[in-house]
């Protein structure tokens, strides 16, 4: 983006400038979409936490008070969507595993260039429960205790969803492996 300076399209987004919103979705729509398909079960879920968390990023802008990045407080706000998406959706914790599941990485997986994105395409294949424990422990670093808050469940739940998850990755990569 030519003569981008995020300093100065954030506050015309804190009064309201529609062009800067703009800028700004432009800006971190890509790198937020991922973190959002690590909790969507579908791309148009992905989509729809997407907007809601931006919606969020432009009308509680007066809660970002400068510290830490600006990416951080929205990716922040991506996560905290996605929660609310998953609670919204599923009501209750679940721990069942689809048995419709299908795994096609086995031709992928081990190669150096591919070997990230398949595993994380893998991680996008957990049953929703596992993937959401997996991605707030493993990926952004929370603990169980704050998990256990986030997801109102106990943390030994949070902490059983993370092994199971770590259990079905690892049969996962073993037969895509073998």
């Amino acid at each position: 983006m030519k003569n981008f300076n995020l300093t100065d399209v954030w506050n015309a987004c804190k009064v309201q400038n529609r062009k800067a919103q703009s800028e700004l979705y432009n800006y971190f729509s890509k790198r937020m979409f991922v973190v959002c398909m690590r909790y969507a079960q579908t791309t148009l879920e992905a989509e729809d936490i997407l907007q809601n968390g931006f919606i969020k990023v432009f009308t509680k802008h007066h809660l970002y008070d400068g510290t830490g990045s600006l990416e951080g407080w929205i990716k922040r706000i991506m996560v905290n969507t996605a929660i609310e998406t998953f609670r919204k959706n599923k009501g209750k914790f679940t721990e069942s595993i689809e048995t419709t599941e299908s795994l096609q990485l086995a031709s992928h997986v081990g190669t150096d260039q591919t070997g990230y994105k398949d595993l994380m395409a893998l991680v996008q294949r957990l049953p929703l429960g596992y993937r959401t424990v997996f991605n707030l422990y493993a990926i952004e670093g929370y603990s169980h205790h704050e998990i256990a808050k986030m997801l109102g469940i106990s943390e030994g739940g949070s902490k059983s969803q993370l092994f199971k998850a770590r259990q079905w990755l690892q049969e996962k990569l073993a037969t895509a492996n073998n």
